[in-house]
């Protein structure tokens, strides 16, 4: 059968089954649950997978509230298609998760339906905590990527763009442990943890004075003190660093460290310096995919706006980056809401679940598993998507190597848009 053949095939099953792929959406949206908690998102999943007759691996890779199926001729070539189901503190599915959860669904039950004409493996995961803690990240350490020759998912936005633009970042949390005294009696008793944390937090004011264009350096003080006639023994910070890259950014760390060292030697204070145990990488798109994915949805009505064309400065974070890092990866944005509504804010949210998110449930499928039997039928679409991959191997492989740190905190670390 040809690649159109199949294609026509797996639209008409996603069309066949658009009216329960929408109450999953639906569902999903309903109850909002936060990072590693997805328990009822993760069970609902998995559970129309098995119910479509998909051997499924519950509790995968490590990670209570993963899954993983895995079907198709062995020996073949084969694409991981992801589902994302975490929601926001306060806010919900202001990201879409729900969508991206329903598109992941839809393309591989599809898939699954060509049985025998399915030319090649489908390994369908669903990747927990993208919000905060880096679930696909510490799925990747458990071998969740191992084997995999491509991997796609889709995210909702108010536009279609052909990638996400996005850069590195990583999370850092700070405690200085000062003495407490009378600030008044005897100031000269004390040492004072928030001159600690005020004076890093400057430092790293001046320090942003001379960091490249593509860097930042955000972060609140979470922890003051407690009275102001008692001088300050314990005061907290919480910090993002972002850069343009792994690389860049393990060199931006080294300087953001030093200046919360410096709060610490200033004062006479203690500092407790937490990096996150798994940074999140920049998105290294493989543009062959992507202008697959991108025939498919024209295919289906849907136009692109210009990535050439968003401000400048217009990035975000995903642990997807660590993904595409590993293997050759598309990570494009489907419009679900007017161009005006951003991500994570409450009006996301409701977009979400009206008519426009409904169909990017629809469309995304779709377009994900037409894409998916483009590489799986096609040579040398995978030819050319492992060479663009390749010319850029030896930076992605030092990147994986500096994305994860055993030593670091795995409660915190994120795409730094979440509440923490």
């Amino acid at each position: 059968m040809t690649a159109s053949a199949l294609k026509r095939q797996v639209c008409d099953a996603i069309d066949a089954m658009a009216p329960t792929l929408i109450e999953v959406s639906h569902a999903i949206h309903a109850k909002p649950e936060l990072a590693f908690h997805e328990v009822e998102a993760a069970s609902l999943l998995a559970g129309h997978l098995e119910r479509a007759g998909l051997p499924v691996t519950r509790s995968a890779f490590g990670l209570p509230t993963a899954y993983a199926a895995t079907f198709g001729p062995k020996g073949t070539p084969e694409v991981a298609i992801l589902s994302e189901y975490d929601a926001l503190p306060g806010i919900g599915h202001a990201c879409g998760h729900n969508i991206i959860a329903t598109t992941g669904l839809g393309a591989t039950l599809a898939l699954a339906q060509l049985g025998h004409g399915l030319p090649g493996q489908i390994r369908y995961l669903g990747t927990p905590a993208e919000e905060r803690g880096g679930g696909k990240e510490l799925m990747a350490q458990q071998g969740a990527f191992d084997g995999v020759d491509a991997a796609m998912m889709v995210h909702p936005a108010g536009i279609d763009l052909i990638t996400m633009p996005c850069i590195a970042i990583s999370e850092v949390a700070v405690t200085y442990r000062g003495l407490a005294a009378h600030a008044s009696a005897m100031p000269h008793a004390g040492l004072n943890a928030l001159d600690a944390l005020i004076t890093a937090y400057q430092s790293i004011a001046q320090l942003r004075q001379h960091i490249k264009h593509t860097e930042r350096i955000h972060g609140i003080i979470t922890k003051g003190g407690v009275a102001p006639n008692i001088v300050p023994d314990e005061t907290e910070g919480f910090f993002y660093v972002r850069a343009a890259n792994a690389e860049e950014l393990a060199l931006l760390k080294k300087r953001v460290q030093v200046c919360f060292e410096a709060g610490a030697l200033a004062t006479g204070c203690t500092a407790e310096i937490k990096w996150a145990q798994a940074d999140y990488l920049d998105l290294k798109t493989n543009m062959p995919l992507a202008r697959s994915y991108e025939g498919n949805m024209r295919a289906l009505g849907r136009d692109f706006f210009p990535i050439e064309k968003l401000p400048s400065g217009t990035a975000g974070s995903t642990d997807m980056g660590n993904v595409s890092h590993r293997v050759p990866s598309i990570h494009p944005m489907i419009s679900c809401a007017p161009p005006n509504v951003v991500i994570h804010n409450p009006e996301f949210a409701r977009w979400a679940r009206s008519d426009l998110g409904d169909k990017a449930c629809i469309d995304g499928a779709k377009a994900l598993a037409m894409t998916a039997i483009d590489y799986l039928s096609d040579a040398d679409l995978r030819a050319k998507t492992a060479a663009d991959f390749a010319a850029t191997a030896e930076a992605s492989a030092r990147s994986v190597a500096a994305a994860y740190d055993p030593r670091g905190t795995a409660e915190i670390g994120g795409c730094g848009c979440g509440a923490h």
